[in-house]
């Protein structure tokens, strides 16, 4: 197993290349260290700037499948989605800063983070103010179609919370599709109003569902038949037809962008076992990165071993990349899966570590909660729980660096 360290002395090369461009918080041509600035309404945090050549836009995906009934509050008749579509964008003349939260997720958000992320604090931060460095609604670059990433978050995680990495893969030339799994995220913005639910619904997770095999099993289900949904809808999309179930208009040319013979999938936490899981299912899914996400059920008994899912008991026989970090609480959790899956995949899997860098490293937290410690509204060690001690100019190239690099090679955007 090769680890990559992440102090100042051993950030890879392109890594390296790229800390300069993750600085330009402000966008392109606006050198501003990324720092949260106070307002009356509490501090607001700043997402790093992506590095590629390319100007992003971005919209919005209402979908519902009305062949499932919602699995985690069974009032709801159908299975609601919500995306995000991260792209190239032509232009972005005449065009908005997306808010990384929308006003209502974000005032959600603000009163029920500390569920999921009990570190983060009460109050203090005006979560609404982050601004993403993607413009909504721009019109699509389309001279070429480009391959489609799909993006699935943590467990009790919004989409929202992956937003930089997603910007980051779209600036150089991919699709990025990030998708929510309501009821199991922390909230979910929906465009209309549905008998059985409001327009912002929270999770309904209250403890950690590996405790609880049977919620466990639920939830990795229910996001392998939402990733296989959503790209259900992308096929929509492509063929020049519109998915969105509110009728939504969409960028111009959008449709048009999406390669879906060339697609991949990246997941944190319990994303990453829902889409290596779904590639395994799924033969339209190529390639596939697991960030921490455990790859059996949770046990019947604590300390005990879970069933392995069929891609760890039989392997894999497409591009699988193992990210993790030396941090994770529960790294020994891993150490049944992953070496099975590696064992069992022919060298088509490999395997990867962060060193000084905590479970949470992989989502818009790396570069938020380090400016949350400036401000004094997380300690110390809080702030090593979630990310680890890394400084967040090594750590998000970092993190940036393996995904650029694994999907560069397997699914490449130029």
């Amino acid at each position: 197993m090769r680890h990559h360290h992440i102090g100042r002395r051993a950030v890879t090369t392109s890594a390296l290349a790229a800390t300069a461009g993750v600085l330009l918080a402000g966008g392109a041509g606006t050198p501003a260290a990324a720092r949260a600035r106070g307002t009356a309404d509490g501090i607001t945090l700043r997402l790093p700037a992506p590095t590629g050549p390319y100007r992003t836009g971005i919209t919005t995906l209402y979908l519902v499948d009305r062949s499932r009934r919602d699995p985690l509050e069974p009032e709801i008749p159908v299975r609601e989605v919500m995306a995000s579509v991260f792209y190239p964008a032509r232009t972005v003349r005449g065009c908005r800063r997306a808010p990384q939260m929308t006003a209502a997720a974000a005032a959600d958000f603000g009163a029920d983070g500390r569920r999921s992320h009990p570190e983060l604090p009460a109050a203090g931060v005006n979560w609404a103010a982050i601004t993403t460095h993607s413009s909504t609604g721009a019109p699509a670059e389309a001279a070429r179609p480009r391959p489609v990433l799909l993006y699935s978050p943590g467990g009790g995680d919004a989409r929202t919370m992956g937003t930089g990495l997603a910007e980051e893969l779209a600036s150089h030339g991919w699709v990025v599709v990030t998708v929510d799994h309501p009821g199991d995220a922390c909230e979910v913005e929906f465009p209309v109003a549905m008998a059985g639910r409001e327009l912002v619904r929270s999770t309904v997770l209250r403890y950690d569902p590996r405790t609880d095999p049977g919620l466990f099993r639920t939830l990795i289900d229910t996001r392998i038949a939402d990733i296989r949904f959503v790209l259900d809808q992308l096929e929509v999309l492509a063929a020049g037809r519109n998915p969105d179930a509110a009728g939504r208009p969409l960028p111009e040319h959008l449709g048009r962008a999406l390669d879906l013979r060339r697609t991949g999938a990246y997941g944190h936490s319990a994303g990453g076992t829902a889409v290596t899981q779904a590639m395994y299912d799924d033969r339209r899914i190529d390639a596939a990165a697991d960030l921490e996400g455990y790859l059996d059920r949770a046990p019947e008994t604590p300390g005990g071993e879970g069933e392995l899912y069929p891609v760890a008991r039989c392997g894999t026989d497409r591009p699988l990349l193992l990210l993790g970090s030396d941090g994770f609480q529960d790294r020994k959790g891993l150490e049944h899966s992953w070496p099975a899956v590696l064992t069992r995949s022919g060298g088509r899997a490999c395997r990867r570590q962060l060193d000084h860098a905590a479970h949470w490293v992989f989502t818009d937290y790396a570069a938020l909660v380090p400016q949350l410690q400036t401000a004094g509204l997380v300690t110390a060690a809080d702030r090593a729980r979630m990310v680890g001690t890394a400084d967040p100019s090594a750590a998000v190239p970092a993190v940036r660096h393996h995904l650029r690099s694994f999907f560069a090679r397997h699914l490449p955007a130029h």
